[in-house]
């Protein structure tokens, strides 16, 4: 579980937009891996599984919060993310790729947090997500689309990013 933890928090900050969120939502994850051991089988994938916990734990707290598809997220600007000092131009192009993709609404942001960011393929993230690899695909086509439409003209005319990701 320790390896998988890092990849587990990252998407929980994906699916909830808050460091203090996402830190409580990867311990109450990890509490019900361990309450419900028995049920993984060993031999199959330990982070979709867990993944996909973190996902409905994550969905059963929105539906008792009675928040709907978008709200209670926080700007970018307001998350607490760890720089790596790359360069300053890079910083904010990734600063804007990143605002944009929070920006997206959840269900296509969870879906580029784990093809483009955690490099799972789409017949693995749809999976994960439990929903057609079809559904997969548009999420994120449109997100593509958002995302490029917002860009500089001559960074958005060269950018396919994630195409061919499929397998």
């Amino acid at each position: 579980m320790n390896a998988v933890f890092p990849r587990l928090w990252r998407y929980c900050m994906s699916l909830t937009g808050q460091r203090d969120w996402a830190d409580d939502l990867a311990q109450v994850t990890c509490l019900r891996a361990i309450e419900q051991a028995s049920k993984f089988q060993p031999g199959t994938h330990l982070d979709r599984w867990m993944f996909r916990m973190a996902q409905r734990v994550w969905l059963n707290e929105l539906r008792s919060r009675k928040v709907r598809m978008g709200a209670g997220q926080v700007p970018v600007e307001d998350v607490d993310l760890i720089d790596t000092k790359p360069d300053s131009e890079t910083n904010i192009f990734a600063r804007d790729v990143l605002s944009q993709v929070m920006g997206l609404p959840e269900a296509q942001r969870q879906s580029v947090l784990l093809v483009y960011v955690e490099g799972y393929s789409y017949k693995d993230a749809a999976e994960i997500m439990e929903i057609p690899i079809g559904t997969i695909m548009s999420r994120l086509a449109a997100a593509r689309r958002v995302i490029t439409s917002s860009m500089p003209t001559e960074v958005s005319a060269g950018a396919t990013v994630g195409e061919g990701t499929g397998t």
